[in-house]
């Protein structure tokens, strides 16, 4: 029912101090580096090889009118630097035109039927963004037919490079942060700060770790989001029912990210793509309300596949991988499956969509494991692999499944690696009194908060519960805590909810004292704004 508690040694006795040191954060320097950072402080890291033969590439096709195929990623990082490419290039003369991949049509990455559609359209140039990497015989195909290829890209290399006019690549960043540093100096500096936004939402998207540079990206690029003219994003944030001038990397993580992947997933992730660069207001309502009913089957397909994923893992409960498979499942929301899997179970997996003949693969990890490296272990059983430490795809011959299976549940034992399942960090330990709102807005400070830099995770003791009560049809647990040493009904209370913990209801009686982990949060409904706590775990003391 509870998870092992790891507190962070407590040095300090103020809460901010603390998580200033948690966070490594031991100067006013790098305090500030922190609390201000900008894209100026890491320049260098945006000076990525292969940048000026790119731009003198382009001029060329600029100067001679040829036209341009910006080959993208169904994903909200691949449409972000689509979008990216698209707009810088047309505001400086270019002629483009993007393509996007079908998820089940093509898989992922750069395709034999995206180039000849870009030979047949009259392109003599393509720019890949957020793939091709590893994409060998593809870059041969297109030489052969006489196309000029050019890759962008962050995920892992491999031994070697494709043989390509020039590459731009960079695993510090996101696809669509390599797509603007490449075009940000070419283009006029307006629009250069005007494309942040969706590097901003690229990059919390694709799970980027928010720390130096792309943390820089991420809070200059909310910044330019949070007063969007874009009327895909205007449209979107209508439709999704959240506010302009109040979006975070939580608004971007848990709605504006999941609407944008669903139609890729499930139909084509051109019309996200189409939303995001129209310049017709009806259009990009109609498109973002395409994205939101894509959402919505998404989750459905989701749970579904989540259940019946569940219930086979539960019975190996105890494995270092867990290889899922079913013909049942759709291949767009695959990944969603494997990342909830592990999330549950603390180890990677691994969820495939089987075909007739070819079956679609997708990897989540945890720290400690490169899951595409660990694919690689088993790449003479895969069509093809692409991915980074965190995430990965690829593809396999379907009666070759059961073989894989056996071989990287062999080959994950011999990493060093203990699963974290029943463990929980602690970042402070804090009395009731000091919940306050004065410290959420210190908390807030913190932020962006994604990868690597986590909401601060916070834990009080003995705190008396109260008002116990299921919510959403039984399924998450609110109730109320006040001090320990106070009666029930004499002292201030805090609201609590507990997401899809509904079933310890059973566990708690009001009055009891409990040591509580949460997030906390100020609560903002019809204009009030109250605290709440969003439990994490809850123990009796």
């Amino acid at each position: 029912m509870t998870k092992v508690w790891r507190i962070k040694e407590k040095t300090k006795e103020d809460i901010i101090e603390q998580l200033l040191l948690n966070r490594g954060l031991k100067t006013e320097e790098e305090e500030e580096k922190f609390f201000n950072c900008k894209i100026s402080d890491y320049e260098k890291d945006l000076e990525i090889p292969g940048i000026e033969k790119t731009l003198v590439r382009i001029r060329k096709s600029i100067e001679l009118g040829e036209l341009i195929i910006v080959f993208g990623d169904y994903d909200v990082d691949g449409v972000s630097a689509s979008a990216i490419l698209y707009k810088g290039l047309t505001s400086i003369g270019a002629k483009v035109l993007p393509y996007i991949p079908h998820r089940e049509k093509e898989g992922y990455g750069l395709s034999k039927l995206g180039l000849d559609f870009a030979r047949d359209s009259g392109a003599s140039l393509v720019i890949t963004v957020d793939n091709g990497i590893v994409a060998f015989e593809e870059a041969e195909y297109a030489k052969s037919i006489g196309l000029d290829l050019i890759i962008t890209d962050h995920h892992t290399l491999s031994d070697k490079k494709p043989d390509t006019y020039s590459i731009v690549h960079s695993t510090k960043i996101c696809g669509a942060a390599v797509a603007w540093a490449l075009i940000r100096n070419e283009i006029k500096k307006d629009l250069a700060d005007e494309l942040l936004e969706f590097v901003a939402v690229a990059t919390i998207a694709d799970m980027m770790p928010l720390l130096g540079i792309n943390r820089a990206l991420v809070k200059e690029g909310l910044v330019r989001l949070n007063k969007t003219k874009n009327l895909g994003f205007l449209a979107l944030f209508k439709e999704s029912k959240i506010e302009k001038g109040s979006i975070t990397s939580y608004e971007i993580g848990h709605i504006i990210a999941p609407r944008i992947n669903a139609i890729g997933r499930l139909e084509h992730a051109i019309d996200a793509l189409r939303m995001l660069c129209t310049k017709d207001e009806v259009k990009a309502k109609k498109l973002a309300k395409l994205l939101s009913e894509a959402n919505t089957k998404r989750q459905e397909f989701t749970a579904k596949a989540y259940d019946e994923a569940q219930l086979v893992a539960e019975k190996n409960i105890n494995a270092k991988i867990h290889v899922l498979f079913s013909a049942d499942w759709h291949p767009g929301i695959i990944g969603l499956v494997a990342a909830r899997i592990t999330q549950k179970y603390s180890v990677p997996s691994i969820a495939i969509s089987v075909g007739k003949e070819t079956a679609k693969g997708s990897a989540r990890s945890v720290n400690g494991i490169n899951i595409t490296e660990l694919l690689r272990s088993c790449e003479d059983l895969l069509v093809d692999i692409g991915g980074h430490a965190g995430a990965a795809g690829f593809s396999i011959v379907s009666e070759k499944i059961s073989v894989f299976k056996n071989k990287i549940e062999k080959e994950v034992i011999k990493l060093d690696f203990e699963s974290d399942k029943d463990l929980l960090e602690i970042e402070c330990e804090i009395p009731f009194s000091k919940i306050t709102k004065t410290l959420v807005k210190k908390i807030e400070e913190f932020g962006p908060f994604g990868m690597s830099n986590q909401q601060p995770l916070l834990a009080s003791n003995n705190m008396k519960i109260s008002d116990i009560r299921t919510v959403g049809a039984g399924k998450h647990l609110k109730f109320k805590v006040t001090a320990g040493h106070l009666e029930v009904d004499s002292g201030p209370t805090i609201d609590a909810i507990a997401f899809n913990m509904g079933e310890l209801e059973s566990f708690f009686q009001a009055g009891q004292l409990a040591n509580v982990a949460y997030l906390l949060e100020i609560n903002k409904f019809n204009g009030r704004e109250t605290l709440q706590l969003k439990v994490r775990d809850i123990q009796l003391s």
